[in-house]
């Protein structure tokens, strides 16, 4: 990641991939997404203010990025003591949908300037991330995927020293059954899902601007490894002409498409069932003869037939060679 110059005020955060990282401001937020490995899922969080390991807190949690077919989810977190729920109000939180992009900017820099009284949090949840949930065998819904990281960046922020007393969401599917899970996750803090959270409570507002700031830097700062990409592509959502065109123009017959699409999006897979080749996977419907099940191999768990059951003889093979099987590994 690119150096960073670190105001008198500024503290420097340990990433929970590893690496020192310092968000001051949105212009650190492109360098900051430029170095992540868009494979995987990426978690910031910022020092926490001293004033909320003493005092009771209040967070909001909202999410960016759902319903486009380009680029990353992000789920963001706000907190800051009930206290100082006033702060929150004069600079200007509000529903980040309604805002500009530059307003947007405006006040991400405020809340960063307010590092002794705010913290925040953000997922950015890869494409990757987010296709093979949907498509392996046992499917994790995308509600399911916004709940966990929703929750895994409240525990991280618990986890980190915040006194955390009322918590916020944005929902996601009904929010009595999502209020009711996460009452029993958090028990003996204040739970409040609602539609809409992010126009009605300030803390949600300040992360529901968090997770977009950050979406939009993450999405301007894409490093396309596959080779010479245009990032021409428009707003990345599936109605978007541009984006439409984009996915056309950028779709290998045998790989599909770069690391930056959601291959689960139904868009992507109209586009992949016109321009790329078809796999047909044959299925045996009897066993060869002489063929073995390759669990044939190892030696089975001792079970209350183990007494009774005769030996397998050993080929000659493995005791010239002193080989026996493998229990475990």
């Amino acid at each position: 990641m690119d150096e960073v110059n670190e105001t008198e005020s500024a503290k420097t955060t340990v990433n929970y991939d590893g690496e020192v990282a310092r968000i001051n401001c949105k212009d650190d937020l492109t360098p900051y997404f430029e170095a992540w490995d868009h494979s995987v899922d990426k978690v910031y969080l910022s020092e926490v203010p001293e004033v909320c390991k003493r005092e009771p807190c209040q967070l909001g949690i909202d999410e960016a990025g759902r319903g486009p077919v380009l680029g990353p989810m992000v789920y963001g977190v706000s907190y800051a003591p009930l206290s100082e729920k006033q702060i929150l109000v004069d600079i200007g939180c509000a529903d980040s949908k309604s805002l500009t992009e530059q307003k947007r900017d405006e006040i991400f820099d405020k809340v960063c300037k307010e590092r002794e009284k705010i913290g925040w949090a953000v997922d950015a949840i890869s494409p990757n991330t987010i296709s093979n949930s949907m498509y392996r065998r046992a499917k994790t819904s995308l509600n399911q995927v916004s709940m966990n990281s929703a929750i895994n960046l409240a525990q991280k922020v618990i986890e980190s020293g915040a006194r955390i007393a009322e918590i916020y969401v944005d929902t996601v599917g009904k929010p009595e059954k999502y209020q009711s899970m996460l009452e029993n996750i958090f028990p003996g803090i204040k739970i409040k899902v609602e539609k809409k959270a992010d126009s009605t409570y300030p803390i949600v507002s300040a992360a529901s601007i968090c997770a977009k700031v950050s979406r939009d830097h993450a999405i301007r700062a894409w490093q396309f490894r596959e080779g010479s990409i245009s990032n021409n592509f428009g707003s990345g959502y599936p109605t978007d002409p541009v984006t439409k065109q984009w996915l056309l123009e950028n779709v290998d017959p045998v790989f599909g498409f770069p690391t930056v699409v959601r291959f689960s999006w139904s868009t992507a897979e109209i586009v992949l069932e016109k321009r790329a080749l078809s796999v047909d996977w044959d299925e045996e419907t009897e066993k060869e003869k002489g063929t073995r099940k390759i669990s044939s191999f190892f030696a089975k768990s001792p079970d209350k037939y183990s007494q009774i059951s005769p030996p397998r003889k050993r080929h000659r093979f493995f005791i010239d060679g002193c080989l026996s099987n493998p229990t475990s590994f």
